[in-house]
């Protein structure tokens, strides 16, 4: 790979250091930097480009910053097979697999073809307005379904047409494996391996004990109705993007027939990114 895109939350503190440093070090193993044009002066070397011209021109984009840098770069793709591969600019960064010391030796192994790729599922939600509007998107991490106030709200959910239950909660998430160490994670969900063919439905503080986390085959359909809230509900997709529900609006999942491609070094391991960023005991890494 030649030819390096740049996705960069120019917001982290470190970010202008390392996007000097990757257009250095592109320029000595003879890599070229495309960038859009409000970054590329601080990328030496690197080639200003609209956008979607630089996404169809490179090989790879590098998403530099943390987890959300991550989403919206895989969003920016709109359909396109480009891998990504993130450099970690933040404290936590499940998606972003490269550290920020380790940036020239990715480049290195992009240069050498000598990485490892993972294929991540996203997925199809279409928001069905009671009054007949549908609006559409696609996520990487999760649709995440709350009330707007501090008011329960009441959601009916089916899986491939099938009833499982109404809960009273604050809200729902629904999660593919990749955004099971998400908001997921924070509501009680379980782990899974990005690997594993399958949506997680966890609740936001349900109030019933006995409502748990739902694990179910990523060729389910998933429905999920807003049957009571007290004023409007917001509906989230990977935390980005949002839409206002309404009493009677349903909410519809599917696994997209997109996927997105993650590039990882070659000793990249997905059980020690967890090891590192949950603190687990017995840990020596």
């Amino acid at each position: 790979m030649k030819k390096i895109g740049i996705h960069a939350n120019r917001a982290k503190p470190r970010a202008e250091v390392v996007l000097e440093r990757l257009g250095q070090h592109a320029a000595a193993i003879g890599m070229s930097v495309y960038c859009p044009s409000d970054i590329a002066q601080q990328v030496p070397g690197a080639t200003a480009m609209d956008r979607e011209a630089m996404l169809d021109e490179v090989d790879v984009l590098m998403a530099l910053g943390g987890d959300g840098s991550m989403l919206k770069a895989v969003r920016s793709l709109n359909g396109r097979v480009l891998p990504v591969m993130g450099v970690n600019l933040g404290s936590l960064g499940f998606l972003t697999s490269v550290a920020e010391e380790d940036l020239e030796r990715a480049m290195d192994c992009l240069a050498g073809d000598d990485f490892t790729t993972s294929r991540r599922a996203m997925l199809d939600c279409c928001l069905l307005h009671a009054g007949g509007e549908t609006v559409s998107g696609q996520c990487l991490n999760d649709v995440v379904l709350q009330s707007a106030s501090s008011r329960v709200i009441t959601l009916a959910v089916t899986v491939s047409d099938e009833e499982v239950t109404s809960y009273i909660c604050d809200g729902l998430v629904i999660a593919t494996t990749t955004g099971s160490t998400g908001h997921s994670l924070s509501a009680g969900g379980p782990i899974m391996h990005p690997a594993t063919e399958a949506f997680i439905v966890s609740l936001l503080c349900p109030h019933t004990l006995s409502s748990r986390p739902l694990v179910v085959s990523d060729q389910s359909h998933i429905e999920v109705c807003v049957a009571e809230v007290a004023g409007n509900a917001r509906l989230t997709l990977d935390g980005q993007i949002e839409h206002n529900v309404v009493v009677d609006d349903r909410i519809q999942v599917k696994l997209s027939d997109r996927e997105a491609t993650f590039i990882h070094l070659p000793d990249y391991s997905y059980f020690r990114v967890l090891r590192q960023k949950l603190g687990w005991r017995g840990s020596s890494v």
